[in-house]
C-alpha cells in the first residue's frame, strides 16, 4: 500500500458554507492547532471573489501570516484553491506553495461555479496551471462532480476520463477526482480510479468525497483499495460546495484518521488533537457537527 496522505480542507471547504464569518485571528488559531496534528497538507482558503464567498475574503492575509519566518510550518504543505489566473496572481503575491485548481465534469455545475462551460474552464485552468508550474509551484488538478451532479444527475465516466487525459497530455500527474455532489458509491469509485491508473499507473491520485448520502468513508476505502494515496477531508465533517444542489459536508478528518489508525495506518497523526479541534468547531458554531468520533471518543485498545 502506498503511504496515505491527509489533506485537511476544513478552513476552506469546511467554512465556505458558514454564514457566520469567522475572524482572521480565529482562523489563524485553528490553523496553528492543525499544524500540531501531523497532517500532511493544510488548505488555508480559496482565492475567490469576496462578494461570492465572503468567508474566504481573508485568504491572502492567512498566507501572508504563515509565510512569515516565525510562523512558516516546516513539515506541512499549505495549499490554496484558485479558479483562474486572477487567483494565481493573488496567490503569487502572498506566497502559496501548492495550488489546487480544476474543472467540473458537469456543465451546469461548472457554469454556476465559474461562469464557464466545462470545455472553456478546462482550457483556461490548464493554462493557469502551466503558469504556476513555471513559477516553481506545486499543482494539483481536479475533476469536480466526477461521480455525479445534483443538477444533471449521472455524469458519464468517459467525460471524466477525457478531462484526466487532457491533464496528462499537458504534463500534469497530480490529479484529484472530487465527488462534489456526494453521489459516489464504492463500486463506481473503484471503477473510476482503476480506469485512471490503467491510463498511467504513475498518476498521483487524490480523492475528495462528500458524505451527502452516508457513503463518504466507504468511498475512501474503495479508493484506497485500488491505489489512491491522498485523501481530502474536513474537520468535524464540515463543508459543502455552495454552488451544488444539495450541499453537505466532507468526509470527517478525525473519523477517517481514527478508522485508519484502527488498521495501524498513520498512527503518527495526533488524533487527540484533531478531536479537540472538532470540539472547538462545534462549540464555536454552537451546534452538533456531522463527525462521530469527537462525540463518542476513540476506540483505544
Amino acid at each position: 500500500m502506498k503511504p496515505i496522505i491527509i489533506h485537511e480542507v476544513g478552513l476552506r471547504d469546511g467554512l465556505q458554507m458558514e454564514k457566520q464569518i469567522v475572524p482572521t485571528v480565529q482562523k489563524i488559531k485553528w490553523a496553528e492547532e492543525f499544524l500540531t496534528t501531523r497532517i500532511d497538507i493544510l488548505q488555508l482558503g480559496s482565492f475567490v471573489h469576496p462578494t461570492k464567498v465572503p468567508q474566504m475574503a481573508d485568504t491572502d492575509v492567512l498566507f501572508e501570516h504563515f509565510n512569515q519566518p516565525e510562523h512558516k510550518p516546516n513539515n506541512v504543505i499549505l495549499s490554496g484553491l484558485i479558479l483562474n489566473e486572477k487567483g494565481l496572481e493573488r496567490g503569487e503575491v502572498c506566497g502559496v506553495g501548492m495550488y489546487c485548481m480544476g474543472v467540473s465534469a458537469s456543465n451546469t455545475h461548472s457554469r454556476k461555479n465559474t461562469g464557464m462551460s466545462t470545455i472553456e474552464a478546462t482550457d483556461r485552468i490548464i493554462a493557469t496551471a502551466k503558469q504556476a508550474i513555471a513559477a516553481g509551484k506545486r499543482v494539483q488538478l481536479s475533476v469536480q462532480s466526477a461521480f455525479g451532479c445534483g443538477f444533471e444527475g449521472k455524469v458519464p465516466q468517459e467525460r471524466v476520463i477525457g478531462i484526466v487525459e487532457k491533464y496528462l497530455q499537458a504534463g500534469f500527474k497530480n490529479i484529484s477526482l472530487a465527488d462534489t455532489a456526494g453521489h459516489a458509491y464504492p463500486e463506481q469509485v473503484m471503477r473510476m480510479f482503476e480506469t485512471v491508473f490503467q491510463i498511467d499507473s504513475s498518476i498521483e491520485c487524490t480523492c475528495h468525497f462528500h458524505n451527502t448520502y452516508g457513503l463518504g468513508l466507504a468511498n475512501c476505502y474503495a479508493a484506497m483499495r485500488v491505489g489512491v494515496q491522498c485523501f481530502e477531508s474536513s474537520i468535524a465533517g464540515l463543508g459543502g460546495c455552495p454552488f451544488t444542489k444539495v450541499a453537505v459536508g466532507n468526509v470527517c478528518t478525525e473519523d477517517l484518521v481514527h478508522s485508519l489508525q484502527r488498521s495501524e495506518i498513520r498512527k503518527d497523526i495526533k488524533l487527540s488533537n484533531l478531536i479537540v479541534l472538532a470540539k472547538e468547531f462545534a462549540g464555536y458554531f454552537n451546534r452538533e457537527m456531522p463527525g462521530l468520533v469527537y462525540k463518542s471518543g476513540p476506540i483505544q485498545y
